[in-house]
């Protein structure tokens, strides 16, 4: 027996014919009464659209900031992470299926209003909040409330998505985000479409827009064998990046393993990881990082002027740092990031 979920009135939305039309994501899905969009955490009701995830958190953990990923940002912080049920993408790679892919009324929640989520995190000593696990486009008014009452509270905010939303909604929510790491599945809208079931161009439009916000931002490319390990492809990837004053944001490509409806797709090479990584650094990124595959070492970072080691790290732990008032310690030229707490 599914539960009756209430929710919140969702922002963005307007009367058409058919119904009400989400205006959250690019997708604008066109809902008749009593249907939920793509996302499956948004609904029409009687012509009036609402979020059935408001306040109703299906995860709920204290992560060390590293496993965002954000490696600039406050090194070893501890942010309260919390998700909602749905996504507005159908990755066939999915790693939180479950939860990413199911209504809220499909999956056991707790009910946290904004208020006690912040009482929440300010109990567990996080200085953050994280966005994360599922696709935090799809429960917006509940992160934006939320981070509102945490900027208030001296708490930090952070978006982990794949950036897929529509310009008027993302430059509202940069008013309330500190930092992010947007996954930047590909570049090829083939691919998106094929893979994901979305477009190449809003995500770009939405590292540009986070950029010009000032909010710290970091990149995750995950590397999948046969779909989207194509050199030529991550040298294109790399040069827009760097074209578009990206040099200085910090790139993780990340190793995939097989999952969800990609089981048949072997792991990806270490060999592939090491030469994407060469290839963004030949392209000038400056701070690139290996993933999940821990044998690489390949999450410590380097100053990209004198090449010293500045951080050193063990999967989520950090065991050096050599950056002194946001500046490399042997040569002070400044590392880019959020160093002081």
């Amino acid at each position: 027996m599914q539960k009756e979920m209430i929710g919140k009135e969702a922002l963005y939305s307007r009367p058409t014919v058919k119904g009400v039309q989400c205006g959250i994501c690019p997708h604008e899905c066109n809902l008749a009464d009593g249907q939920c969009g793509l996302c499956r955490s948004r609904v029409n009701r009687s012509g009036v659209l609402y979020s059935e995830a408001y306040a109703h958190p299906c995860a709920l953990h204290v992560d060390p900031v590293e496993k965002k990923p954000l490696l600039h940002f406050y090194p070893g912080c501890r942010c309260l992470s919390v998700a909602s049920t749905g996504c507005n993408f159908a990755c066939l790679n999915c790693q939180n299926w479950e939860i990413s892919q199911a209504g809220p009324s499909e999956v056991r929640s707790i009910e946290l209003p904004p208020e006690k989520l912040i009482a929440k995190c300010v109990a567990s000593r996080c200085p953050a909040i994280a966005y994360t696990y599922t696709e935090p486009v799809t429960f917006y008014e509940y992160m934006y409330d939320s981070a509102q009452l945490a900027h208030e509270a001296g708490i930090r905010n952070i978006l982990v998505s794949a950036g897929y939303i529509n310009d008027e909604p993302l430059r509202r929510l940069c008013s309330v985000l500190d930092a992010a790491n947007i996954d930047l599945k590909s570049f090829s809208d083939e691919i998106y479409q094929k893979i994901s079931h979305g477009h190449l161009q809003p995500i770009l439009n939405t590292l540009k827009v986070m950029k010009e916000a000032g909010i710290w931002l970091e990149v995750t490319n995950l590397l999948i064998p046969t779909v989207n390990d194509d050199f030529r492809m991550i040298h294109d990837m790399c040069q827009w990046l760097v074209n578009n004053g990206f040099a200085d944001t910090p790139l993780h490509f990340s190793r995939f393993f097989p999952m969800y409806r990609m089981k048949n797709v072997p792991a990806t090479p270490v060999e592939t990881l090491v030469t994407a990584h060469d290839i963004a650094i030949a392209e000038g990124m400056h701070f690139v990082y290996i993933g999940n595959a821990n044998e690489l070492e390949g999450e410590n970072t380097f100053c990209p002027n004198c090449g010293k080691l500045l951080v050193r790290r063990d999967g989520y732990n950090l065991l050096e740092n050599h950056i002194t008032d946001g500046k490399c310690s042997y040569c002070d030229v400044p590392i880019a990031g959020r160093w002081s707490h």
